[in-house]
């Protein structure tokens, strides 16, 4: 069977914000502006996307 997944792309940028908020949008992959990621869906990468929810753009991949 296969595994939920998210596609998350970064709409926003981490300039000017604290430091925790970069090193998720770098734990989950995004480091630029506009870059797209397709994710495994687990409570922990959904956590993650909460604390940067102001910065990212989330759908289910398909």
């Amino acid at each position: 069977m296969a595994k939920a997944t998210l596609k998350v792309t970064q709409t926003g940028s981490p300039i000017g914000r604290h430091k925790s908020q970069r090193a998720t949008l770098v734990g989950l992959g995004l480091n630029k502006m506009h870059r797209t990621v397709e994710l495994e869906d687990t409570p922990s990468i959904r956590g993650m996307i909460r604390k940067v929810n102001h910065l990212v753009q989330v759908e289910d991949a398909k």
